[in-house]
């Protein structure tokens, strides 16, 4: 435990923001989910909407620090390939 004032107030915000950035992953990783379900269900439309949603999720996690910028980046390429495949 911590035994400073300011040691306390950096343990409360480090675990606040550890909440937040797990449900920021949370939903990303759903939204993952059933993008990867569209695909392969082969629904297209179903997948186009998921992948916008995937995609602003994807820039706003990493707009608030809680993904980096390559990770994202990365992440957005491989499956929009995969959304590209579909249509083949």
């Amino acid at each position: 435990m911590p035994i400073k004032k300011s040691a306390a107030k950096a343990l409360r915000q480090s675990k606040k923001r550890a909440e937040r950035n797990k449900k920021i992953k949370v939903n990303i990783s759903w939204l993952k989910r059933q993008f990867l379900k569209a695909i392969a269900t082969k629904k297209k439309k179903e997948a186009i909407d998921f992948y916008a949603k995937l995609q602003k999720s994807f820039d706003r996690a990493e707009q608030k620090g809680v993904l980096k910028k390559n990770t994202v980046a990365r992440s957005k390429s491989r499956l929009f390939k995969k959304l590209n495949n579909l249509s083949k």
